[in-house]
């Protein structure tokens, strides 16, 4: 594995790295906004700051009265009068997950640590060597039934949301990556719209596509310079080691009696992670939760997010660029629609739903531009970063979901109103930063991204350098 030559190149290289983009727009405040859930399972108040493993019910409150409402703002499209949708591309996040092996393993050598007898006189470690260790190895990150009912539910609110896209008898395109927990998904929604609509050919078929829903495994360059480069996650190892989470691991420990030697960050965030996943899965506060106070969760979100930032966001311009090959797909697909009704002829592919993970989505939207902020995300710079856009609990949540859906629309001013577009993110809808606006013409959207469309071709992109360089100074 390539290495920095030295630490402290960290933070002035990798900020080099970072290619400039357009400054992303306001989103709504409804989207920013984390709205108080209900008590009974929030009573840690840390269910705000569990990043990538929070529940979607952390965007969509309402949700936890109601799972098929569409939201206070379902109605507030603002789509001119005589628009009807041709085509709806939505590219979801599987639902709720277990933990991977490797995050069960690390669970068992932190618990196996609280059942020593020493620990017994320690009220905190009583309690969580009292709790049973019930995860094992085998269900290594595949979907729990809250996630194949994540699915079912959004698969519902988007058919209710869309009737006239989601009638009888009309085509269902579905997609997945080869991951377990996604073809699941991919299932679980079909399922969740009834038998109605037609898949084209086999109806239970879900079609395998890791080259867009797994672009990243295919990038050479991504897989050398970041997957695999220690070097390039040097602020989050520096945030592991610095101040904040010296004082949450110093405090954890305290908590269970251990010496601070017998932790470190890692084994702290599986312990706050598993209070996430008991929340998730079972709809549990649990016991691992006594652990954190609301601060603590901020500072342990802040690492999440930081390996987020440099592993799949805006540190380093390949993680985005790596993804020009889902984003193109989409646009094709959306021109072949135009075509089609352009040609007055059936749209041949009218509903289109892929199922990937969180690490398709982000380096999506960071292609497009949303959620930058304008200082990257570093170690040193948590307390300026508390107002941050990038927190990726409120963007890719379990079963969070980016929807195009192309209109056509009549009786307008000119042509170039006739075709237009809306994008929702986690069933909100989304303001285009060439506008401001939650409607585009689809003209003015191709214009906007027209260099992503035209010059980013993932082959160049991902291809590894053939001379001898750093891996940072490629990146």
């Amino acid at each position: 594995r390539r290495r920095l030559s030295s630490a402290s190149s960290c933070g002035s290289r990798a900020v080099a790295a970072m290619a400039p983009r357009r400054a992303a727009a306001p989103l709504p405040s409804a989207a920013l906004l984390l709205l108080p859930l209900l008590a009974a399972v929030t009573s840690a108040g840390l269910s705000g700051y569990f990043g990538t493993k929070s529940r979607y019910e952390e965007v969509n409150p309402h949700l936890v009265r109601d799972p098929l409402s569409l939201g206070p703002a379902a109605g507030a499209s603002r789509l001119p009068a005589a628009c009807t949708p041709l085509q709806l591309r939505a590219v979801l996040r599987h639902g709720t997950r277990y933990p991977t092996a490797g995050q069960i393993r690390r669970l068992g050598q932190l618990h196996s640590r609280l059942l020593r007898p020493a620990a017994s006189s320690c009220p905190a470690a009583a309690e969580l060597a009292a709790w049973q260790m019930w995860y094992e190895e085998s269900l290594d990150g595949r979907l729990a039934p809250q996630g194949r009912r994540d699915m079912e539910l959004l698969a519902r609110r988007l058919a209710a949301r869309f009737p006239a896209l989601f009638a009888a008898r009309r085509r269902l395109l579905l997609a997945s990556s080869s991951k377990h927990r996604c073809l699941q998904s991919a299932a679980a929604f079909r399922r969740g719209l009834g038998p109605s609509l037609s898949l084209g050919g086999d109806e239970g078929e879900v079609e395998v596509n890791d080259s867009l829903m797994r672009f990243f495994d295919h990038c050479a360059k991504f897989v050398a310079l970041v997957e695999e480069n220690e070097a390039a996650m040097c602020q989050v190892d520096a945030f592991k080691e610095g101040p904040e989470m010296g004082k949450v691991l110093e405090k954890v420990a305290s908590n269970l009696c251990l010496p601070v030697e017998e932790l470190n960050a890692d084994l702290v965030q599986v312990a706050f992670l598993t209070c996430s996943y008991e929340l998730a899965i079972k709809n549990v506060t649990s016991p691992w939760c006594s652990l954190f106070s609301e601060e603590d969760a901020k500072v342990l979100e802040y690492l999440n997010d930081l390996k987020q930032y440099w592993k799949r966001g805006y540190g380093y311009d390949i993680n985005s660029r790596s993804s020009c090959i889902l984003f193109q797909d989409i646009f094709q697909h959306l021109d072949k629609a135009v075509e089609e009704s352009k040609s007055s002829k059936p749209i041949s592919s009218p509903l289109i739903v892929q199922v990937g993970h969180a690490e398709t989505l982000q380096p999506l939207l960071a292609l497009m531009g949303f959620f930058k902020d304008d200082e990257p995300l570093k170690a040193n710079n948590y307390k300026r970063q508390m107002h941050r856009k990038f927190r990726s609990g409120r963007i890719v949540p379990y079963g969070a979901n980016l929807v195009f859906v192309l209109y056509h629309c009549e009786q307008l001013k000119s042509s170039a109103e006739e075709y237009q577009v809306q994008m929702l993110l986690n069933e909100k809808l989304l303001s285009f930063h060439h506008s401001n606006e939650t409607i585009s013409t689809y003209a003015d959207l191709k214009d906007y991204y027209q260099d992503i469309l035209k010059n980013c071709h993932f082959k160049e992109e991902c291809e590894l350098p053939k001379i001898n360089v750093t891996a940072v100074d490629e990146l």
